[in-house]
């Protein structure tokens, strides 16, 4: 018998055909697209990797007319197939004919499952009469391959529509909506504004919590704390933890000021288990990974590249609970030659070993795992610190629990009432293998009831409320989840989307100016794309597919309902969005009004030869000016005090500079000014280069080619002196937290090294 084994990728493929034939695969090429051949049992295979989907859904070319196709007509287009990979297809269709069998042996999820079928039907169609069967696995391990073999199932074609549902609901939304805003907003080409079913509810969330934080008044606010001693000394706060009335808080500060004893009125300990968490879906497991520094598209394509490689189980799952198949200490003592042997010692040697169990349960693969040991002699970078974040979280799943030690106090301050509480950890349990969360001790004595401590201070504190922060990356993903967007396998492809668009800016995200105006225009004229309710309803939807509870032609018509009242929405007031895109766009690069027309917009554009600004009303005003070769632009604070034109200020990686738009103005080049050339006598100005490093270079460039490095952070000012042993000219170092030093700018010069020295 000859099997044609379909795979997701090359790197799949030639693992799985590694393991299943020991090592004695043979790869060969068709048309530069590998594959491998291997004999097993007395059997030929033929494992054949694809690239992902190799079919795609799109609309034919008549519709790419944007102009000419009428977005509510384009709703109703029913998109075609169309081969993105010709060669693999011819592959498939080549092996099609000679084999007896094709198993399925792509990822076990929605897309695994439908870009397998689409590949058994392309095969199928030369095949004479083939078996079609499909292998389920969750790791790339030689046991669980061999097992899945043995055990093969039917194609859940099913799960496969609940995915090519998703993929004909989605192109319309993204197509229709992204096309209407784009023309509304006159962005065509690259330029374009994409919108999507998911995509946009997402960029919601961010650019509320924006307005928040923007729209936030601070209010003052007094806080009365009292300095306490018993054995060590402790905090207690006035029972109203914020006062809001100035006169109260020093009315009460006069009563307890001269205080040099509190009274213990009441006293409470107790203890409290501190349990392990439970064990790593890929919404958990991107949310701790961000705690690591990594983000979640980051965290994906690692865990991805550690399950192809074996390390790690598959990492697309929403279960909390380990199977029963899994032998927990068995696989414990696998797990004794990894970088972390003492502590899976530590964990076997327990008298019991059970496993944290979570909320979700499901049957199609099992929370994430570490499948075989590893050290950082085996895995380095980004590899290492997420599987050592995988194999930790398996081992605080299986320790035991820690134990708080929790205590309340309240204390009678000259007839006034203060409170104190401490937490501790007495038993550290699981957190000794998992230290990825922060717990902050906060110690208070053991006291009893009437029992007089020391006051050795008082104090009154004025603040103010704070803004709420924004929402990390792995926070956004839990949001995500708990709101109904996406999938455990889309989420984090979602979030890079909207960085790689342009729409987020920054580690934590922040809104930018084209994704505010684009939620802040779909808000006002058609909320429905930006609240999370349809998408949810069409998950749901989605998943009743899967489980053959719903058709798939019923939900894709339902979409397109929601999408055609969007649409009639958003054309009833196409004159108002069109008129609020384009001012808020034009905003958005904007850094002040021109002073030669004066009713013109200063605009930064891009040339061949760089960028610049020029006025709105070109060609009747001409008024531009050449830029900063590198470093982000946004608009200043007022005018120039030289010479009228608008402030910019210029964000680089290590500082920012307020410079007037106009670099020949006076005001730039004496912000720029850092002393006197030694070698011709001109003005050495700090500069950049193309690529953003900063340095001094005389103005009489290129007369005088005289230049010297600079340190790339930190705020650096003439130091108003020459340097005693070169004469160049001083400069100072101006860094927060750390007293200004000087520093000599010429590497060759015998006072930086004494300097150094002297440090």
């Amino acid at each position: 018998m000859t099997t044609l084994l379909i795979c997701e990728k090359k790197s799949a493929a030639s693992r799985i055909a590694y393991l299943l034939s020991g090592g004695n695969q043979t790869q060969r090429s068709y048309y530069n697209h590998p594959y491998f051949e291997f004999e097993r049992d007395s059997e030929e295979y033929i494992c054949v990797p694809l690239r992902g989907h190799i079919v795609e859904y799109d609309y034919s070319k008549k519709y790419n007319n944007w102009n000419k196709v009428d977005e509510e007509d384009l709703i109703w287009v029913e998109p075609e197939k169309k081969m993105t990979a010709k060669r693999i297809a011819n592959l498939l269709k080549k092996k099609g004919k000679e084999v007896d069998r094709i198993v399925v042996a792509t990822d076990y999820d929605r897309e695994g499952e439908l870009i397998g079928l689409e590949a058994v039907r392309i095969a199928e169609d030369n095949s004479v009469e083939a078996e079609v069967e499909r292998a389920r696995f969750s790791s790339l391990s030689k046991s669980e391959l061999e097992k899945a073999l043995s055990e093969l199932k039917d194609i859940d074609i099913n799960l496969a529509e609940s995915a090519e549902t998703r993929q004909v609901i989605d192109l319309a939304w993204g197509a229709v909506l992204t096309r209407f805003l784009s023309k509304a907003s006159g962005r065509y080409g690259k330029n374009f504004l994409s919108v999507g079913r998911v995509q946009s509810p997402t960029l919601a969330i961010i650019v509320d919590r924006d307005h928040e934080i923007e729209e936030f008044e601070p209010e003052p606010y007094w806080k009365l704390t009292a300095l306490l001693e018993k054995d060590i000394e402790f905090e207690a706060s006035y029972k109203e933890d914020k006062i809001w009335d100035k006169e109260v808080a020093e009315d009460v500060y006069g009563k307890v000021d001269e205080a040099e004893k509190a009274e213990t009125i009441f006293f409470e300990e107790r203890t409290k288990k501190d349990w392990p968490p439970s064990p790593f879906n890929t919404t958990k497991f991107l949310s701790d990974a961000n705690k690591i520094g990594l983000s979640p598209s980051q965290a994906m394509r690692v865990a991805e590249n550690l399950y192809t490689a074996g390390w790690i189980s598959y990492p697309r799952t929403e279960n909390t609970v380990y199977p029963d198949s899994l032998h927990l200490e068995g696989h414990l003592e696998k797990l004794k030659s990894s970088e972390l042997s003492q502590e899976v010692e530590e964990i076997l040697s327990q008298d019991k070993i059970w496993a944290t169990k979570g909320k979700k349960k499901t049957t199609d693969h099992p929370p994430i795992y570490p499948i075989k040991p590893a050290t950082k002699g085996d895995l380095r970078g980004n590899d290492w610190k997420v599987y050592e974040l995988i194999l930790r979280r398996f081992l605080a799943t299986l320790a035991p629990k820690g134990v708080k030690r929790m205590r309340k106090a309240e204390f009678d301050i000259e007839g006034e009432e203060f409170r104190a509480s401490g937490t501790e950890l007495i038993k550290l349990g699981w957190r000794k293998y998992y230290p990825y969360y922060k717990f902050k001790e906060v110690k208070i004595p053991s006291l009893e009831k009437s029992e007089m401590v020391d006051v050795s201070d008082i104090l009154m504190e004025e603040k103010e409320t704070k803004p709420p922060s924004r929402y990390s990356q792995g926070r956004l993903v839990q949001m995500m989840e708990d709101k109904g967007l996406g999938t455990k396998s889309t989420r984090h492809g979602i979030i890079q989307k909207l960085y790689d668009r342009g729409f987020i800016t920054g580690k934590v995200p922040e809104s930018t100016h084209s994704g505010r105006s684009l939620i802040d225009t779909l808000e006002r004229h058609a909320d429905l794309v930006t609240k999370p309710d349809m998408t949810r309803k069409l998950e749901e939807d989605m998943e009743k597919i899967a489980e053959d509870n719903l058709d798939k032609e019923k939900v894709i018509e339902e979409s397109r309902e929601m999408l055609q009242k969007v649409v009639k929405s958003l054309k009833e007031e196409r004159e108002d969005i069109s008129k609020e895109m384009r001012q808020s766009l034009t905003d958005q690069h904007s850094v002040g009004k021109c002073p030669e027309c004066e009713d013109g917009v200063l605009l930064i554009r891009k040339s061949k030869n760089g960028r610049f600004v020029g006025c709105s009303n070109y060609p009747r005003c001409e008024n531009t000016y050449s830029l900063p070769r590198s470093g982000k632009i946004k608009p200043g604070d007022g005018d120039c005090p030289e010479c009228g034109s608008p402030m910019i200020k210029v964000y680089h990686s290590g500082d920012t500079e307020d410079l007037c738009v106009d670099v020949r103005c006076a005001h730039s080049k004496n912000k720029r000014y850092r002393g006197k050339c030694p070698e011709c006598g001109g003005n050495m100005r700090e500069q950049r280069s193309y690529r953003g490093k900063r340095f001094l270079g005389c103005s009489n460039y290129p007369e005088c080619d005289n230049t010297y490095p600079l340190p790339q952070r930190g705020n650096i000012v003439s130091a108003e002196e020459k340097c005693d042993e070169c004469g160049s000219p001083m400069q100072k170092m101006i860094k927060k937290n750390k007293k200004p030093w000087k520093f000599c700018p010429d590497p060759d010069c015998s006072y930086k090294s004494e300097d150094k020295e002297k440090d």
